[in-house]
């Protein structure tokens, strides 16, 4: 396989141009790897290796590393309902007795095809590439990525701190994304496992059309409102729920039953593949295609150019039924 060029492993990210929180802080990036390839106990221990600190078991299915010097990491099998019977110890009885082996059965299978978890804690920017060397070792140890079967719909998740959270800001955000997004499946290669799952669908086209208007400028509530009546779900490339929940929790609470959106003033890119497997593979391909949007939203006058010809194209008899965006956006990049 070919090994995966660019940056070498200890190069930082480059960083945004809006680095520094309203608060002139670092911002910080969240960063959450799906893979399977090891059990809990093999990763937990490649972590603690790696980044030293003390492993903590919650479950069969939960572990977290504690006290690192990046802070305290999450390992966990994504499936809930086994993380949920995991925690429920000293039960007894003959229906729990039925009920573990059925656990144990379907936990064997879970482990097959459902991914383990590594969810980072928030780290500052100009350190999230002390994450490499993790990732390496997890490789190194087995770890296997979105490409090594038809149905491992496995991603990478980065979750960047905004600068600050002003309405403005989260719309530019929005729109930057909008108009991004067939050029950023395009370059990012997204699996056909990944696509045909609903995890990581656009915003609608119906919303898309609403947000870029150069002249919607709505008040925090109508933004908030105007999101939950499209995209009221976290299968979103772009998820806005836990930046809106941590604005407004009672509003997010009231248009979506989900109770896995946890509330944090970040965004939550989704889109990416893990490809862990892959030699060479890092953050630095998925990071620098997120920087476009960060850059695009930082430049208000380029995103609404941008933003006009995309409604234009919208606004055709069929739309862009031929899949020309991506191409008009690489020459807006280019110009």
């Amino acid at each position: 396989m070919t090994a995966v060029s660019g940056p070498g492993p200890d190069t930082p990210l480059r960083l945004p141009e809006r680095h520094l929180t309203h608060d002139g802080e670092p911002r910080r990036v969240g960063v959450e790897l799906e893979f399977t390839g090891l059990t809990i106990e093999r990763i937990g221990e490649t972590l603690r290796q790696s980044l030293g600190g003390e492993i903590r078991p919650s479950s069969a299915y939960e572990y977290r590393l504690v006290n690192t010097p990046l802070g305290d990491f999450g390992i966990e099998l994504d499936y809930a309902f086994l993380k949920k019977r995991g925690r429920r110890d000293g039960e007894t009885g003959w229906f729990d007795e039925i009920e573990q082996v059925s656990e144990d059965m379907l936990g064997a299978l879970a482990k097959r095809v459902v991914p383990f978890e590594i969810v980072c804690p928030p780290i500052a920017m100009p350190r999230v590439h002390e994450l490499h060397p993790v990732i390496a070792a997890l490789r190194e140890g087995g770890a296997r990525g979105t490409s090594q079967s038809a149905i491992y719909a496995f991603g990478l998740h980065l979750n960047p701190e905004l600068p600050d959270l002003e309405t403005t800001t989260l719309v530019n955000y929005i729109r930057a994304f909008a108009v991004a997004f067939d050029w950023l499946r395009r370059v990012s290669a997204i699996d056909i496992s990944r696509r045909v799952f609903p995890y990581i669908q656009p915003f609608t086209k119906a919303y898309v059309r609403q947000v870029c208007d150069p002249d919607y400028a709505p008040t925090r509530t109508q933004m908030i409102d105007d999101y939950l009546a499209e995209n009221a779900s976290r299968n979103r490339a772009l998820d806005m729920l836990p930046v809106f929940a941590h604005l407004d929790a009672a509003r997010v609470r009231a248009g979506v039953s989900d109770g896995r959106v946890n509330a944090r003033p970040t965004l939550h890119y989704r889109l990416p593949n893990c490809e862990i497997e892959q030699p060479g593979w890092d953050l630095h391909p998925a990071w620098n295609h997120w920087l476009v949007v960060e850059e695009l939203a930082a430049d208000e006058p380029r995103l609404l150019a941008i933003c006009a010809d995309y409604c234009a194209a919208l606004d055709k008899p069929f739309g862009d039924w031929l899949g020309r965006w991506a191409d008009t956006f690489q020459q807006h990049l280019e110009a």
